[in-house]
């Protein structure tokens, strides 16, 4: 069976009622993202950085999974090891549809950190700057986020996944922030395929497109697959 990289971004879950960094008057549009969405920020002001991600992390969980999360947790039912789920997302909601095994290379919402020792656990509804760690005791606890300016997760497993795909997926994001829209290169490089689903599809780096909504092109993209299989 053919090997299938999936990678999505916020256009998947923007159906689901969780904006994207481009929303005119969305949540993100609210904030400074320096202030909110770099260590540097967490250091100048944690309580401004909990509060945004406290506003997150009530938004995500209170968000369903629309049918182009259904659809991939179906495809990967349907494949098992050899699709590969990479997710830009912090929310839950693929694996709220189903889906196993996903790879969260920007951090999850729901996990808390902790800057000290690195102890992660799950986060309560509402983080404060004084929390302490259950673990160190230490009052350094944050967001299991990837800020702008560190190293996203997994970088190395999902190289390898590239390196064996058959076919690379592009779902609902920009191609626009490095290193994930590198991907599509790294994935041309080693032979695969290359496809976009997008409601606006970037500059042509990929072999096909298809343009529309995550909730409508996902799910006949998956039926297309399943019945190729």
């Amino acid at each position: 069976m053919t090997r299938i990289v999936v990678l999505t971004g916020a256009g998947i879950s923007a159906e689901s009622g969780l904006g994207t960094f481009r929303d005119v008057g969305g949540l993100w549009s609210q904030y400074d993202l320096e202030e909110v969405a770099t260590p540097q920020g967490f250091a100048r002001n944690p309580r401004l950085v909990h509060d945004f991600y406290n506003a997150r992390r009530a938004n995500a969980r209170a968000a369903l999974p629309n049918a182009g999360h259904a659809a991939l947790a179906r495809l990967g039912a349907a494949m098992g090891d050899d699709l590969t789920l990479v997710t830009q997302n912090i929310d839950g909601l693929h694996e709220a549809a189903g889906s196993t095994g996903v790879i969260h290379m920007h951090g999850e919402i729901d996990i808390a950190l902790c800057g000290a020792c690195g102890a992660r656990w799950t986060a309560p509804d509402e983080m404060a700057p004084e929390d302490a760690c259950p673990d160190c005791a230490r009052p350094a606890t944050r967001p299991d986020i990837v800020w702008f300016g560190e190293m996203p997760y997994h970088m190395e497993e999902i190289g390898a996944r590239l390196a064996r795909a058959d076919l690379f997926v592009a779902i609902g994001t920009s191609g626009e922030v490095y290193p994930a829209a590198g991907f599509v290169d790294e994935a041309r490089r080693t032979g695969a395929r290359t496809l976009e689903i997008n409601l606006e599809p970037s500059r042509g780096r990929f072999d096909r497109v298809i343009a529309g909504p995550a909730t409508e092109a996902v799910p006949a993209w998956v039926a297309e697959v399943i019945g190729a299989g």
